[in-house]
């Protein structure tokens, strides 16, 4: 696939390119009075790249949360305050992305329950899929960072050219079979610790579902919607035969390295948008873990579009992890 632009269409903003395919760096926003068009051009930035990097944004929680309300209906943290659980920030709108924890506000022990459900994140997936309603664009704010060595990157595959650049045989398949992947926190949750979760099944809990080969409008692009919380493959409401087979065969095709580009986070008050209708994304290792705060956070935006619910009930109850999983995991998620 040649380059994705020859010359900038965009007036306000300026663009750096990542990859050949897709991410993009964008400067020139003034986030402290955007302009209309200047918020346009960003959106269209997006469509053309699946994920954007803004630096130095000047953003506080307050600030994150009204400009992210501009890309819609946010979503936010009260069905994961099970057993009286105290949110992290006055604000419910933002999601604890970081290793602090909660109570003591200190680095969060790596053996503990929470860092043990956050190595699921060191998966590549798109943030809920495992809710009724799938989340379109995710906004991942620095509030403290390591060193600069330490890792903590956060790295994103563009599974929009997967979907393109599929063998011929399994890109007809998709395109000839109605497939539905049926997703679940639970299965991303064990597949990242699985010894620690050994004791979870995530069966035993309600899946939702979303079609496999979907159209993503903003662009007119097909995309694969897959990642680590696909559980497995229905056709007419019952799993396929090799299902299992069939989910590893394509998330390993998506994020091979010629799809994938890593970010890097330089200072506090950086941004990342990307849209999970089109890209993935994992929270990238690193020897800060147990030593230095990462202290990053998320507001996540409530998709529109007309498959946004999937073949799921609008009335269906959402649910958070700690809510399938046994007692002794409560806390597994941080928030």
């Amino acid at each position: 696939m040649p380059g994705l632009i020859q010359e900038s269409p965009f007036k306000t903003i300026t663009v750096k390119e990542l990859h050949p395919t897709f991410g993009a760096e964008v400067s020139g926003v003034n986030f402290q009075d955007l302009s209309d068009e200047q918020f346009g051009e960003i959106i269209a930035a997006m469509a053309k790249y699946g994920v954007c990097v803004f630096r130095n944004t000047g953003l506080d929680d307050l600030a994150h949360v009204k400009f992210s309300e501009r890309f819609g209906e946010l979503d936010n943290i009260r069905r994961y305050l099970v057993g009286g659980r105290k949110p992290r920030y006055e604000l419910y709108e933002l999601f604890d992305a970081g290793n602090i924890d909660a109570e003591t506000g200190g680095i969060l022990d790596p053996e503990s329950a929470r860092a043990h459900s956050n190595r699921g994140n060191g998966l590549f997936h798109a943030d809920s899929t495992f809710n009724p309603r799938r989340a379109s664009f995710s906004l991942l704010r620095a509030c403290e960072l390591p060193p600069p060595g330490y890792g903590g990157n956060t790295d994103f595959a563009d599974s929009r050219t997967a979907f393109e650049e599929l063998p011929e045989d399994l890109r007809e398949e998709l395109l000839s079979h109605d497939y539905v992947g049926a997703h679940s926190m639970a299965h991303s949750r064990k597949l990242g610790s699985p010894a620690f979760f050994e004791d979870v099944d995530p069966t035993k809990s309600p899946m939702q579902r979303h079609r496999i080969a979907q159209l993503h409008e903003p662009s007119g692009r097909m995309n694969l919607f897959i990642g680590a919380h696909l559980h497995h493959i229905e056709e007419d409401g019952k799993e396929i035969p090799n299902s299992w087979d069939l989910v590893q065969k394509l998330n390993q095709h998506a994020t091979q390295k010629k799809y994938t580009t890593s970010v890097q986070w330089d200072n506090p008050s950086d941004l990342v948008i990307w849209d999970n209708r089109c890209v993935l994304h994992r929270a990238g290792s690193g020897t800060f873990e147990g030593k230095y705060k990462r202290d990053l956070r998320r507001t996540t935006v409530h998709d529109d579009s007309p498959t946004a619910w999937g073949l799921n009930a609008k009335d269906t109850v959402w649910q958070g992890f700690n809510s399938q999983a046994k007692s002794k995991h409560a806390g597994a998620v941080g928030v």
